[in-house]
């Protein structure tokens, strides 16, 4: 194994992508539009072997996440590998399957938080986002988790179709009792890119949205943190990828490529390593895909003499490729980029009263065999 690079450090977050299989269809999706069915993903075997060497490699913080981490039948004994290490342990889930006899299981098995992802306030408009009959269930599934004692994050998606509910979603977060509170408006890379004509929130949308989420947090300080993330086509200053491709957190995808970032599939041409042929270490000190972006040697100008690089990054660079073709790129959304023209043209184009009908979030057919 080749020896450490000095300019690297260990990753501090792992985010194990188990499965992408979901009983959700949501639009805003950002896992890739090929999804990897159940027979390419990873075994039981395989994903302990992936837990071993992110511990040995420095990660202290395990996300279980997927799609739909809970379609795994060996979820309790993968987070009960992950405890046994020292890890703190994260469930990313709809909650549809947290009921009080599974979640009690993972509990003794070493789970540290849960993660609940909600579509909006309103019950049927929620249930039309996600494509099944789900709130009703995820509200059940918060109050199991508060009975248990665990830490709860609520996590929204904010596009088009909700943002104008963003407060009654606050106050369905403080009645589930989140200690944690996630508005991200949506990133477009996907499902969500195939999708954006209809989830691109409008600017009076955004400024609105703005005010109460202010108001919010203000009122709730010292109770519920509230983490707002601003439609990125929206801004003027790129957010700092990952803060920093390669530096602090790694993805394992369910048919064990590893990624700098969940998204990173999305840049054509960017080799992307497997844990079935090369080890976590290697892969993140030595291979072509981590090194591609890290630190700001890769800049070209604005970036490189830019005052702000050492804050922004570069911005990001899936979303540099997806809109330019080039990751290299400064990431369009800068007011400095030479291709911001490109997303004030996508932000002009956004004119329609009525978006247009989105495509709901579908896994390929099932193939024979397939991991639990």
């Amino acid at each position: 194994m080749s020896e450490p690079r000095p300019s690297v450090n260990p990753p501090l977050g792992l985010l194990a992508e188990l499965t992408h299989r979901c009983p959700l269809h949501c639009a805003y999706c950002s896992n890739p539009v090929q999804l990897v069915p159940a027979a390419d993903e990873l075994d039981t075997g395989q994903w302990r072997s992936v837990l071993d060497q992110a511990r040995q490699l420095g990660v202290l913080q395990v996300h279980l996440s997927g799609g739909e981490p809970m379609s795994r039948r060996d979820l309790p004994a993968l987070v009960e590998h992950a405890h046994a290490l020292g890890c703190y342990v994260n469930l990313v889930t709809s909650g549809l399957s947290l009921t009080d006899a599974t979640a009690t299981e993972l509990v003794a098995a070493g789970l540290d938080h849960v993660q609940l992802s909600i579509q909006d306030a309103d019950a049927r408009l929620a249930d039309v986002i996600a494509g099944v009959r789900a709130h009703e269930r995820k509200v059940a599934a918060a109050a199991v988790v508060r009975r248990l004692g665990l830490p709860l994050t609520v996590n929204a998606v904010l596009h088009r179709g909700n943002l104008d509910h963003v407060g009654a979603i606050v106050d369905l977060a403080e009645r589930m009792g989140a200690d944690r509170l996630e508005l991200a408006n949506t990133q477009f890379y996907g499902w969500a890119l195939r999708n954006r004509a209809a989830l691109l929130p409008t600017a009076a949308q955004l400024r609105a949205a703005d005010v109460v989420v202010r108001a919010a947090t203000e009122r709730l300080a010292g109770q519920m943190e509230i983490a707002y993330v601003y439609s990125d086509y929206h801004e003027r200053r790129p957010k700092p990828c990952m803060n920093g491709w390669g530096s602090r957190q790694l993805t394992v995808a369910p048919n064990g490529d590893v990624l700098p970032c969940p998204a990173a599939g999305s840049i054509e041409g960017l080799a992307l390593e497997n844990v079935r042929t090369r080890t976590l270490a290697d892969i993140w000190y030595d291979s072509s895909s981590f090194n591609a972006y890290r630190g700001t040697g890769w800049m070209r100008e604005p970036c490189r003499s830019c005052a702000f690089r050492d804050v922004d990054l570069g911005g990001c660079r899936c979303q540099a490729f997806l809109l330019t073709g080039d990751a290299a790129n400064t990431d369009p959304v800068c007011s400095l980029s030479p291709h911001r023209e490109v997303v004030d043209r996508v932000l002009s184009e956004q004119t329609a009263l009525v978006p247009p009908p989105s495509v709901p979030r579908r896994m390929p057919a099932a193939r024979n065999g397939g991991a639990s």
